[in-house]
């Protein structure tokens, strides 16, 4: 087939006025379904996430290829997150809340609720079950957590951690449980979600077993916090 100049020129164009088109929309995108609230037990095992997909994180640096993935669900109160990793053994020796827990293993997830504001919530939770909740204000590159005030009572997030052993008694895994409360939450936008909510959300796991390993659900071009690069999360 031959294409005479100005007939090749309007093909090109309508390429690439469809690709600019779908580029937006090219993150991955996941459902998080609705559920009754229930008791977190740090190792996943209420009913409620029987109905929940599992996610899984891509390994993008490092030498360990351990499996890792996370599931997510909704309340009328909060949001229930569970992490599993498989592992070897446990790098971490922070024993305190609001450390610097991303320099030993952990696992992350970021919630950006608006869009129209480069304002996101972090949570990162050690295999310890030391935690860290920051609120960031990211204006090109530039960012510094904030951390949460008043942070009690029907404000705090819940959290619990559980290692399994093989047979020869050596770890295997580590699982965490969390749930944040919507009250955390506001006043950011969007929250709390309702059905046909659109959120941003990324979610990282690093471990420090040989050098430094890194996984994530959406991959970031420069760091954890190149949000534009989050995922996609439609609430059902």
């Amino acid at each position: 087939m031959k294409f005479s100049c100005p007939t090749a020129l309007m093909f090109l164009l309508l390429v690439s006025r469809s690709l600019a088109q779908v580029a937006p929309d090219a993150h991955e995108t996941f459902h998080i379904k609705p559920t009754k609230d229930f008791e977190i037990t740090g190792a996943g095992n209420s009913a409620a996430w029987k109905d929940a997909d599992w996610l899984t994180l891509t390994q993008r640096q490092g030498n360990k290829s351990y499996a890792t993935k996370a599931k997510l669900l909704y309340s009328e109160q909060g949001i229930y997150v569970l992490f599993h990793c498989d592992d070897e053994k446990i790098t971490a020796t922070n024993t305190q809340d609001f450390a610097d827990l991303w320099k030993e293993d952990v696992m992350e997830v970021f919630f950006w609720t608006d869009e129209s504001s480069p304002l996101y919530f972090e949570y990162e939770i050690s295999p310890l079950n030391y935690e860290l909740a920051l609120l960031i204000p990211n204006y090109d590159g530039q960012f510094l957590g904030w951390r949460p005030w008043h942070y009690e009572g029907d404000r705090k997030i819940k959290h619990l951690v559980t290692t399994a052993k093989d047979a020869a008694g050596k770890i295997a895994s580590w699982t965490a449980e969390i749930f944040v409360p919507y009250k955390l939450l506001q006043p950011l936008q969007h929250v709390p979600p309702q059905k046909g909510t659109r959120w941003r959300m990324n979610m990282y796991r690093v471990d420090f077993d040989d050098g430094r390993s890194a996984w994530s659900w959406n991959k970031v071009k420069t760091n954890f916090h190149d949000y534009k690069n989050f995922g996609i999360m439609l609430f059902e």
